[in-house]
């Protein structure tokens, strides 16, 4: 070798060496210490990262210098004393690099954690919300999105954008319920509030619950043994993908809407030749349709009149199950892949002409049998017309499939601790006030088992973040589904039983929303009543408020007389009230056998009365006892509803599930 390349030889060594000095020596803070954070006000401030070993960290904060070394694991810590709100505030942090942390607020920080309701963000409920968006600017009041992971192991970081503050453009992406809570406060105290959202939709409460915290519960942990081995775990995963794929090549090749290119069903064509019939909403039952898998081709002509064709148009089509591709006129105008969101589309003025105009959906069903919600919007609305799209569709069958084999998947990120490991243990030394729970769908059909397991991981989390029995609220599920005839079992009533239970917890606090539901939709709306029943709720438990009525009517007792029971509550403010009406509904009643009847009920000062002419000795009484109690009308006058209870202990649909 000749002496320039020796030379060059040796000189790339020595840029390599300084480069990998340079790479790994460098300070590295984790994501949620960044620009426009919000740290804990009044509480000891941790700031924490990554340096080569025994580094000499030094950060300069409010005016004050504060040093530490790195450890033999290469990790720092610093606790900086409490300070009082305000800001912004500037943190500069030296090593063998320098990092400046700008726009930073004290105040309070919350963190939001659950499944799809609390995932639920604004730009769902955009038209609905629309003055409230507008007028969202607030650098005061900002969210730290974690976004989804899942691991068996704890992990040191989280996957995120950084901090955003809220304004019309950004609000968009923040929590609704979180969002609404955090205005309210903001409005009472005048204090920062920062979000911290880290939760998974269709997430189970084992998920988020540490091995720690699982101890008492050894099922849970049973469960995920055979995925300690991350080889078996990688085994499984291209396993179930191959399931997957196969099973979407299936779809993909036997689709006869995309076979004859000069015959494809998205232009809809006028022949209604092949094609049969169906009507929207409800469930799709035609004889031939049965437990259908597979692709189903839509289509519905309507006509445009003259004096709208060439104006932009909205096409709304509810929600469905499971997957769509919606087309106007052979042009595709939208895709929905989850049976959850609403389908509304935006179409170009371009698209739509005067007269015949085809729209064509595209449905793919997993599992039958396929449904259209009812109580949802089908229509096309095109400057000031309104076009309904309900009734009967022309429909043909693209492809038909054995159901998605969903029993054969192992769905990793809803197992037990996965999600706890990945997007609450890298956040335990940032100081918080509280935590907003939005939870408890995922465990419905295990509302007995939801029990321990709740209260496992309100203890689990406050023994984890190592601040105290911080405050801990949460929404009681909301009503859903058809509301009953007549009293029955309900596993959702029992998970908001098991929900109730977890109040005995200090310093825990719980919004009732089987009110503000809605019976169609897993996801309501409503999330600007319920981010104020939460505040409320958090103005009692985490700012000291004594005077604040924040729960309504809760149960405390009963009292049997002759054929007439007396239920006693406590929080009912200043007096018990009916809602909307001149009489009590959703109370039912019970003899020994078991066997309840819905009740008639008055209010009697404090208390309520409740009796039935067909139970003349009762021995137990329920309220909103029900997947759908919509109209129980028991409130406090400060406008609370009453918490759904029952004075019996009887075995339900989920007790030893």
């Amino acid at each position: 070798m000749s002496t320039f390349f020796r030379f060059i030889n040796i000189l790339t060594s020595i840029l390599f060496c300084f480069v990998s000095i340079s790479t790994f020596s460098q300070v590295r803070l984790p994501r949620l210490i960044s620009d426009g954070m919000v740290l804990q006000r009044d509480k000891p401030i941790k700031i924490w990262g990554w340096a080569s070993a025994n580094e000499v960290v030094v950060i300069r904060f409010n005016g004050q210098n504060y040093t530490t070394k790195t450890n033999n694991n290469k990790h720092w810590q610093l606790m900086l004393p409490g300070m009082k709100a305000g800001g912004p505030y500037q943190m500069d942090i030296r090593g063998k690099n320098n990092i400046t942390i700008k726009n930073i607020l004290l105040g309070d920080v919350w963190i939001c954690s659950g499944q799809s309701n609390m995932e639920f963000d604004m730009s769902r409920v955009k038209d609905k919300y629309a003055a409230e968006i507008a007028s969202s600017t607030n650098l005061d009041i900002r969210q730290f999105f974690v976004n989804h992971q899942w691991n068996f192991k704890a992990q040191d970081d989280v996957q995120s954008n950084g901090w955003l503050s809220a304004d019309p453009k950004t609000i968009y992406r923040f929590t609704a319920v979180g969002y609404f809570f955090a205005r309210q406060l903001y409005e009472k105290y005048h204090i920062p509030i920062g979000l911290i959202n880290t939760s998974v939709g269709g997430s189970p409460a084992e998920a988020w619950t540490s091995t720690e915290g699982l101890k008492e519960l050894p099922t849970y942990l049973e469960q995920i043994k055979p995925y300690q081995d991350s080889l078996n775990v990688k085994e499984i995963q291209q396993h179930d993908k191959l399931i997957t794929s196969n099973w979407y090549k299936q779809i993909k090749a036997g689709d006869k809407g995309f076979l004859n290119p000069s015959d494809l069903w998205k232009t809809g064509g006028l022949d209604p030749s092949g094609w049969g019939v169906l009507t929207i909403p409800g469930i799709i039952n035609n004889p031939e349709l049965k437990g259908f898998a597979g692709i189903l081709w839509l289509k519905r002509v309507i006509d445009i009149p003259e004096v709208d064709a060439g104006k932009d148009a909205i096409i709304q089509l509810g929600n469905f199950s499971d997957q769509d591709t919606t087309y106007i006129n052979g042009q595709k105008v939208g895709y929905t892949s989850n049976k959850h969101l609403p389908r509304q589309y935006t179409i170009a003025s371009s698209l739509l002409k005067t007269g015949i105009n085809i729209i064509v959906i595209r449905l793919l069903i997993n599992s039958g049998p396929g449904s259209f919600y009812e109580g949802k919007p089908y229509q096309l609305n095109i400057g000031n017309t309104v076009i309904s799209l309900q009734g009967e569709w022309k429909y043909k069958v693209g492809v038909s499939v054995d159901p998605f084999p969903t029993a054969k998947l192992v769905n990793f990120a809803y197992q037990p601790t996965v999600l706890y490991n990945s997007m609450i243990a890298p956040l335990l030394g940032y100081g918080i006030k509280g935590i907003v729970w939005y939870q408890g769908e995922a465990n419905t059909t295990k509302a007995y088992a939801y029990r321990p397991l709740f209260r496992a991981l309100i203890s689990d989390w406050r023994s984890q973040f190592n601040q105290g029995d911080f405050p801990f609220l949460f929404v009681q599920l909301a009503n859903l589904r058809a509301k009953p005839k007549l009293p029955t079992g309900s596993s959702w009533a029992e998970l908001r039983e098991a929900q109730a239970m977890a109040l005995t917890l200090p310093n825990t606090a719980m919004a009732v929303a089987h009110d503000i539901g809605e019976w169609n939709d897993i996801h309501p709306l409503n999330k600007l009543d319920l981010g104020k029943r939460l505040a409320l709720a958090a103005q009692k438990v985490a700012y000291g408020d004594k005077a604040v009525i924040y729960s309504g009517p809760t149960y405390q007792s009963m009292k049997v007389q002759g054929s007439q029971c007396t239920i006693q509550f406590t929080n009912i403010g200043t007096g018990l009230t009916i809602k909307g009406s001149d009489k009590l509904s959703q109370f039912a009643i019970a003899g020994a056998n078991q066997k309840f009847v819905w009740a008639n009920a008055r209010i009697d000062g404090d208390n309520v009365i409740i009796w039935s002419e067909s139970v003349p000795e009762p021995v137990a009484v329920r309220y909103a006892w029900s997947d759908n109690p919509e109209d129980a009308n028991l409130y406090n006058r400060e406008g609370l509803p009453a918490v759904s209870f029952r004075t019996d202990s009887w075995a339900g649909l989920t007790f030893g599930k």
